[in-house]
């Protein structure tokens, strides 16, 4: 589908639920949140099931919500919220969603091609990713993996055009061209990208770069003060809050500006109640980026004057 990842997300909310379906929005960060917005804009009917950033999703409220309310037909779930970094239990979660029977859709934007997922022990029926982020293309599309199954059962449920799946998906078995203008540039810096990917050992093989950046990363952080939001056992390889120091000659404007002066792009967190900033430890970066990095960070905090304590 052509446009961001977000067009591909839209594409699946707003063709793969019925007019008379409901979907439900399990959320902890601001991508889940994104999902349910797009709903309501699309005036689907919806729950949503919402924890706070650093919390994983409880099963059994999960359990008993399906159970309770037999109208809910669809329910959606970010695999990776890089709102934190945070990874969420995608397996646990569609079994319980196929004992109840219903249709289930993981956002994988930033974790396919990194983190190993099987869609079928999964029980996934639509994983959106796209061209860029793990996989390491340039934008330009994104892409939908739908059981086949569900996605025919869908014919006059798109709320959209430009964004209907069902034909999109007939048009590209039928003559093997998008419906609209194609991205011919994003097509073939992703055949190059798969390619490297192989050659790189696949996802088992990326996995470990990008697990290698994140615990240099987290081994560097540590040593010049800097603390992560998340636990360890939640934390993911693609992306790390940090908290704030707590030091008043801190100030996340003026890191980021020095930061950007040296060549180095690093995120504003998104946390809705805690002070943080994030950094990405994906693409084509290795460790001795990171290494370089930690250098420019500590370079940095000299010239700010601040300490990062806790």
């Amino acid at each position: 589908m052509q446009g961001s990842g977000t067009f591909s997300l839209e594409s699946v909310v707003s063709s793969a639920i019925p007019p008379d379906g409901k979907l439900l929005v399990i959320i902890n960060g601001a991508y889940g949140q994104r999902i349910l917005q797009m709903a309501r804009i699309l005036k689907i009917d919806t729950d949503s099931l919402a924890y706070q950033e650093d919390t994983l999703p409880d099963l059994d409220q999960i359990d008993r919500t399906l159970a309770a309310d037999p109208r809910i037909t669809h329910v959606a779930v970010v695999h990776c919220e890089t709102t934190t970094g945070i990874i969420n239990p995608i397996r646990e979660i569609g079994r319980i969603v196929r004992k109840h029977k219903r249709i289930y859709f993981v956002d994988a934007m930033s974790s396919f091609g990194a983190i190993p997922v099987s869609l079928g022990e999964c029980e996934i029926d639509y994983l959106v990713s796209s061209a860029n982020k793990c996989i390491e293309g340039v934008p330009g599309f994104g892409f939908i993996l739908a059981r086949t199954s569900v996605l025919k059962a869908t014919e006059g449920y798109a709320r959209s055009l430009s964004l209907d799946l069902l034909a999109q998906w007939k048009g590209l078995e039928g003559n093997g061209q998008f419906r609209f203008t194609p991205p011919t540039h994003s097509l073939i810096a992703f055949r190059q990208a798969l390619q490297e990917l192989e050659d790189e050992g696949g996802v088992e093989g990326r996995n470990r770069r990008y697990a290698r950046n994140h615990q240099v990363l987290i081994e560097g952080m540590r040593s010049l003060g800097f603390s992560e939001y998340l636990p360890a056992s939640q934390q993911g390889p693609i992306i790390t809050s940090f908290r704030y120091p707590r030091d008043p000659k801190f100030s996340f404007e003026e890191f980021y500006r020095l930061l950007n002066d040296r060549h180095y792009v690093i995120y504003p967190g998104k946390v809705s109640h805690a002070d943080c900033f994030r950094i990405g430890h994906i693409g084509r970066i290795f460790e001795s980026d990171v290494r370089d990095l930690l250098a420019a960070i500590r370079d940095v905090m000299h010239e700010m004057g601040f300490k990062a304590e806790f």
